[in-house]
């Protein structure tokens, strides 16, 4: 009784002290860091999650809008390189953190958050 015991407590222990160290996950950036990587890296897509309305009043130059509802459906076709550098944003952050929650899921692994346009400090287009 006493081994099963001294067991179980090793395997309490042991699955109690695992770490998910490696899981993919997303970055949380700020707005500066995101704006280094577009300029420094031309590869990078920049992800517009807010609604196409929201996009079309404006948006960040070469962004790509698409909206929160239609990722799971539509990220694919828009990105297909499951590792290319994505930098998502909305309005005011909320919509990119469950974007990037999103995009991690189905398999992204070099994704990026850096919240919102309203805080956005660099050039924006309006259509």
């Amino acid at each position: 009784m006493k081994k099963v015991v001294v067991i179980l407590i090793c395997l309490i222990f042991m699955v109690g002290c695992s770490s998910n160290e490696n899981a993919i996950t997303y970055k949380n950036i700020s707005g500066s860091e995101a704006y280094e990587i577009m300029n420094s890296e031309k590869d990078a897509i920049i992800l517009d999650v807010r609604t196409e309305s929201e996009f079309l009043s404006e948006h960040i130059k070469n962004a790509i809008n698409l909206p929160l509802d239609l990722i799971e459906e539509k990220v694919e076709s828009v990105v297909d390189d499951k590792d290319a550098i994505i930098l998502v944003y909305c309005r005011s952050g909320n919509r990119s953190v469950t974007a990037s929650d999103i995009l991690v899921s189905l398999g992204y692994t070099n994704v990026s958050n850096f919240g919102g346009i309203s805080t956005w400090e660099y050039d924006i287009v309006s259509d």
